[in-house]
């Protein structure tokens, strides 16, 4: 009962505002899905259809309200090779299996995976996707009428001072309203939506892909369907993320997984491509006072009205207007306070901060920027933990024994120091290894310690490990070979 009364809070706690958000959601969406055929290399229609079909399915099966998802660019990139090489009809193949792997994950749990994304990447991962969909915005802003540049300016004013006037109606909508209003009254000879491409004229229809059934196909969309899988998983948690922290909610990322598996396979059974969780359009919904399910199916039920029923309408948009609230989603996207914070975060964090900033736009992937900052986030971490460890050492009073204390994490970047750490040559009779205060966490550990004893044996001397904690011993007893040849013993601390 209680998950039904949270489900239904998801729906209609807020009408209003969710209804007025998906109006606005659902302008911002068309130049967008346009713009990602061109990239995917289909007709406009396929992305327009994605971005109806995908927006309504992922407000029942997602994990994150509020959150709008659609046909995108990171996606659109990974399907060109795919289309240029054996045409549409593979890509809808291929979005299907794209769901079937993301249903999959879903059931793996692998929205758990989030936890090993840090504050410094995902800082990075909003700045350059702030400064990506500003640069999608510069075609806009060159080599366009003066006319253009009065618009957005005219249209960001609205967009930041009529909230003073009043915030019961979404400024950015009331901006696309006023600059289509101006443009149709005044006749002015500026680009507007029936300038950026054929709009269809139908509803979608559904159908399964013409492709043939063989192990070759499936060969051929396989690597495609995984790589659209990942890529889409890891945008849609990414922005899922933000949008938990804009709101103060949170959500269910592994249903987000599988919900986003629903929402591709739908899409591509309805002319479709494949998509993902867009964050400049999640911005855009939640700044406007969205902040339930029904806000995405308004944004993708309101495109499809605008499409089939009102497109003479949505013909004069100004494509100004859409690209003043896009800039606003990019300045409000930024984070500006993490450059202020550069100079006083730990050199690590800011340096993590900036190879995602730069490996995004130098690629425009965002998968790789995640990438790389993952990568070094793990690398310095692992450096951090690697100093926490020491070796301190004992000469008994005869000299004939060293006791080697050894204190903190062993592991892959521990255990080069740990090693070299036990002089083996020593002219000593017996080497005693105190482990009583570390823990072993990996077979490098594993293998510094049988280094260590092994070089012991060769140089004449007796070896002693004791003090290993459970988990430690147990590590030891599996992988370590030095206690199989039955000359050291690991005795447990007392």
């Amino acid at each position: 009962m209680n998950k039904l009364s949270a489900y239904s809070r998801e729906w209609f706690s807020n009408p209003r505002g969710d209804v007025l958000s998906g109006i606005v959601v659902a302008l911002a969406l068309i130049p967008e899905a346009i713009g990602f055929s061109v990239i995917a290399g289909v007709d406009p229609k396929v992305g327009l259809y994605a971005s109806v079909v995908i927006a309504c399915v992922i407000a029942f099966t997602g994990g994150r309200p509020a959150m709008i998802s659609a046909a995108t660019a990171s996606t659109a990139v990974l399907m060109t090779g795919l289309v240029r090489d054996h045409g549409v009809q593979y890509l809808f193949a291929a979005t299907i299996l794209m769901g079937v792997f993301q249903i999959i994950a879903g059931f793996l749990k692998l929205g758990r995976l989030m936890r090993f994304v840090s504050q410094s990447v995902m800082t990075g991962f909003v700045n350059a996707l702030a400064i990506l969909i500003f640069l999608a915005q510069l075609p806009e802003l060159v080599h366009v009428p003066v006319a253009t540049y009065g618009l957005i300016a005219f249209g960001l004013a609205i967009i930041y001072l009529f909230p003073y006037v009043t915030k019961a109606v979404p400024a950015p909508l009331v901006a696309i309203a006023v600059l289509t209003a101006i443009v149709w009254g005044f006749g002015l000879d500026v680009r507007t939506v029936a300038h950026l491409g054929e709009l269809p004229s139908a509803l979608p229809s559904f159908g399964l892909p013409e492709v043939p059934l063989t192990l070759e196909t499936l060969q051929i969309l396989t690597p495609v369907a995984l790589t659209l899988a990942a890529v889409g998983l890891l945008e849609s948690l990414l922005t899922a993320q933000i949008v938990d922290d804009m709101t103060d909610t949170p959500s269910n990322k592994n249903r987000e997984c599988a919900g986003q598996g629903i929402a591709n396979m739908a899409s591509a059974l309805f002319g479709g491509m494949g998509g993902c969780a867009m964050i400049g359009q999640s911005v855009i919904n939640v700044s406007s006072g969205a902040r339930g399910r029904l806000s995405s199916l308004v944004a993708g039920g309101f495109l499809l009205i605008l499409l089939v029923a009102l497109q003479d309408l949505l013909a004069i948009v100004p494509v100004a207007a859409l690209t003043a609230v896009m800039i606003m989603v990019s300045i409000n996207t930024f984070s500006w306070r993490s450059l202020l914070q550069l100079r006083s975060n730990p050199v690590p964090s800011s340096v993590v901060m900036l190879a995602t900033v730069g490996t995004v736009v130098a690629t425009a992937d965002l998968a790789k920027g995640v990438l790389v900052g993952v990568l070094l986030s793990g690398v310095f971490f692992a450096g951090k933990v690697s100093r926490l460890s020491r070796v301190r050492s004992s000469l008994s009073a005869d000299g004939r024994e060293r006791v080697y204390r050894v204190e903190g994490q062993i592991f892959f970047a521990s255990a080069g120091t740990f090693s070299d750490a036990v002089d083996v040559q020593e002219p000593v009779k017996r080497i005693v290894i105190d482990v009583g205060a570390a823990h072993f966490w990996d077979i490098s550990a594993v293998g510094a310690l049988d280094r260590i004893v092994l070089k012991a044996r060769r140089h004449g001397r007796e070896v002693e490990v004791v003090g290993l904690n459970e988990a430690s011993a147990t590590l030891v007893e599996r992988f370590a070979v030095h206690d199989k040849e039955g000359q050291a013993r690991s005795l447990p601390s007392h």
